[in-house]
């Protein structure tokens, strides 16, 4: 089974913006934070031009620093934002990922 997502107080600034400096991944937090209703998507469904093994690996960084939490839901799992423990930790940093733009089909 896979490993929970770090509690607030585990949340390294290092360890998120290591995460966010690969554009895939910051693509994706970029259209979590975009969604006002905060709800989970299927990991597919961001588009991701990659194989499924390297989807699976951007999904693990963003879980491991803290950026999403993942939803298993038996053979498919979802990811959902933490804004609320983000928002906390480091304020202003989704909204500086939102800033920068929306994100665009080539990552």
């Amino acid at each position: 089974m896979d490993q929970a997502e770090p509690g607030l107080a585990e949340l390294e600034l290092g360890a998120v913006l290591g995460a966010l400096a690969d554009p895939q991944r910051r693509r994706v937090i970029t259209l979590l934070a975009l969604d006002p209703a905060d709800g989970d998507r299927s990991c597919s469904s961001f588009g991701l031009p990659v194989t499924k093994a390297t989807r699976t690996h951007h999904f693990r960084v963003l879980r491991e620093a803290g950026l999403v939490r993942q939803i298993n839901y038996g053979n498919r799992s979802t990811v959902a934002l933490r804004r609320a423990e983000l928002d906390t930790r480091f304020p202003g940093l989704l909204d500086l990922l939102v800033a920068e733009g929306a994100p665009t089909d080539d990552g």
